[in-house]
């Protein structure tokens, strides 16, 4: 399955719930795991992403005690881009609704 048609499957799963985001712009992204970080999103999760990216924002959460991983819930989100970040209490149950979804090109 290409990319593309994951992508669009993925962000269809977290177009309702207001207390998940994925950021539209790469701009916000730091911005967007810092509002998960107060306590305003309970997650959040992004593709395609560079380290300086996520950098500060995975700083802040993990600190904060907040959960940070790929899309399989595995540290290898700074070498594959693809983060998923939230509280303790939904961050298992993000991935596994993403985990169904994800294409043999979004896997590490």
């Amino acid at each position: 399955m290409p990319v593309a048609s994951s992508t669009k499957r993925l962000t269809s799963l977290f177009d309702s719930p207001r207390r998940i985001t994925r950021s539209n712009s790469l701009s916000r992204v730091d911005g967007s795991i810092c509002v998960a970080n107060a306590g305003r999103l309970d997650g959040f999760w992004e593709l395609y992403l560079k380290p300086w990216d996520m950098a500060a924002g995975i700083l802040l959460i993990t600190e904060a005690g907040g959960l940070v991983g790929d899309l399989e819930g595995e540290p290898n989100y700074m070498d594959s881009g693809r983060i998923v970040a939230g509280n303790p209490k939904i961050f298992a149950q993000l991935l596994q609704t993403i985990q169904p979804h994800i294409s043999a090109g979004l896997r590490n």
